[in-house]
């Protein structure tokens, strides 16, 4: 079904109606716990929930499997991302053809499809995008054979596809605020991606609600008549939200800064404060006399923050958005009308228990658990190297022996460095009560790169080691994970041997393993 038929839908209804952004995870089994996230969050209500591309042009497997899922398992409509980024023309073909049901054989030198292949999702929604720089570029450059703006992509698909597909583009709110040439170039470009065949624009994240009405008022003046969905990034947590926003380009208001600044250290507060900040923010917009009804989530990929802010803004779920008919409804083509099923037919039950169903929500330390849906970064939009080479070279300097790893490495952990290839952010608060060990195995050639130290009944609003509701208390095992040569292994192998309550693992880049569990693999270098 497409995104504008139910915005008419809900228009007809006089209701709200609301969506969700999700990204694909880095590890198989983020995967996995974001589905099992996406299918409680249906619970929720969305109308449609959004995928987004891989950043910088990586493979794209990954979100046209979302899709898929999405589609036809968990029975939610959707919205798939298409950059022109690494993005010759054939492979967008591949894209949409898998994305949905056409019946025309494509043969590929990398991929085969039959129709059949190609009926199995039924999405008839593309946001179209020109996407960011390649990984490791600093400058955006298309691919022989591809797209060079959003605007080809837009015009490429409606040449190609007809009506079949719903086309969005993205709108910069923040460009009303540029000299009055600009904003109005800025303007005009929107326009012609409009008049291209583009069905409806989803903004960029903001936090100013004024700036946000006059861009509208703007582009309703400039001839721009589709729907308008304003993009809600729901405030998680303070290194979350800093992250997105610098990522994203996003102004911060400055009294915003002053409300959530003092409580950096406290997420739960944060989150707290940012809900009500967040809910003012669309009320304003919903009440706003604009034509404006319907709000899209970015979700990061986390739950919690975004069931806060529906509930804050009272926005119950419909019965029959959720659960239509006894069982999940599939969304494909062939299982869309389907209204039998036999009475023994299970519903996917969920795959832990309530208690544990937010357990990475308030991501501490260095890194993450891989395990989460939202591994790697808040910012939600894949995990790379920030720095560009000019800033690597500018932070590292060009390191050529191994005596100059180590000094880089050591220089981390005592915060006269801001980042590593492996960490884009300084220390945390809690890795200062072990930084001066961690410098010093750093300059032994034990090279850290994610540490916790231990932590016996903290309270959960302790500064440096609290998390969670208050009233809390943390407790924590030490652990530290490095790299290492291969001589240094062996000898501290033996010393670790030595102390039975230490357990190890260590591997190296063949997959070789050694650990204290007594599972081995015989010895490479």
């Amino acid at each position: 079904m497409k995104v504008t038929e139910k915005i008419q839908q809900a228009e007809k209804d006089g209701r709200v109606w609301w969506s969700f952004e999700y990204f694909p995870p880095r590890t198989a089994q983020g995967l996995q716990n974001l589905l099992d996230r996406i299918e409680r969050m249906r619970g929720l209500g969305p109308e449609f929930i959004d995928i987004t591309w891989n950043a910088g042009g990586r493979t794209s497997d990954l979100t046209s499997e979302l899709v898929k899922t999405c589609q036809g398992i968990i029975g939610i409509e959707t919205c798939m991302h298409l950059t022109c980024t690494n993005m010759p023309q054939e492979k967008v073909d591949v894209a949409l053809r898998v994305s949905a049901l056409f019946t025309r054989v494509l043969i590929d030198p990398d991929v085969i499809l039959n129709h059949q292949e190609a009926k199995a999702n039924g999405c008839r929604n593309i946001l179209a995008l020109r996407g960011d720089p390649p990984s490791g570029q600093e400058e955006w450059t298309s691919v022989e054979g591809g797209f060079q703006h959003g605007i080809d992509l837009v015009r490429y698909i409606r040449r190609e596809y007809g009506d079949y597909f719903d086309i969005a583009v993205a709108g910069f709110p923040q460009t009303i605020q540029l000299p009055e040439t600009e904003a109005k170039q800025e303007m005009q470009w929107l326009k012609e991606k409009c008049d291209a065949g583009v069905n409806f624009i989803f903004t960029q994240m903001f936090y100013d609600a004024d700036m946000f009405i006059r861009w509208v008022k703007a582009a309703r003046e400039a001839g721009i008549t589709i729907p308008i969905v304003p993009g809600i990034n729901p405030i998680q947590t303070w290194n979350g939200f800093i992250r997105a926003t610098s990522l994203s380009g996003t102004d911060i208001p400055q009294d915003l800064m002053e409300i959530l600044e003092p409580h950096k250290n406290n997420d739960e507060k944060v989150r707290e404060l940012g809900i009500k900040i967040v809910a003012d923010l669309c009320r304003k917009i919903l009440d706003a006399d604009i034509g404006i009804k319907g709000l899209h989530f970015y979700t990061m990929n986390l739950e919690k923050g975004t069931k806060m802010l529906l509930e804050e803004l009272n926005l119950v779920p419909r019965v029959e958005a959720i659960k239509p008919l006894p069982w999940r409804q599939s969304l494909t083509p062939t299982r869309r009308t389907e209204t039998i099923r036999p009475i023994f037919w299970a519903n996917r039950t969920k795959s832990y228990l309530s208690r544990t169903e937010n357990w990475d929500e308030y991501p501490n330390g260095r890194f993450g658990d891989s395990r989460s849906p939202a591994y790697g970064e808040l910012d939600g939009y894949g995990i790379w190297i920030k720095q560009t080479p000019e800033e690597g070279r500018k932070i590292w300097g060009t390191p050529t022996t191994v005596d100059d790893i180590k000094t880089l490495f050591s220089k981390f952990c005592s915060q006269q460095i801001k980042a590593l290839p492996w960490s884009d952010q300084p220390p945390s608060s809690e890795m200062l009560v072990i930084d001066q060990q961690l410098k010093r195995m750093n300059e032994l050639g034990y090279l850290t790169i994610n540490s916790q130290p231990a932590v016996n009944g903290a309270r959960s609003d302790d500064k440096a080691f609290g998390w969670g509701p208050k009233n809390g208390y943390v407790y924590q095992k030490a652990y530290l994970e490095f790299f290492v040569h291969p001589d240094q292994l062996h000898a501290l192998i033996k010393r670790i041997e030595r102390d039975s309550n230490v357990t190890y693992y260590a591997i190296n880049k063949q997959g070789d393993l050694n650990s204290s569990s007594g599972y081995s693999v015989a010895d490479s270098e």
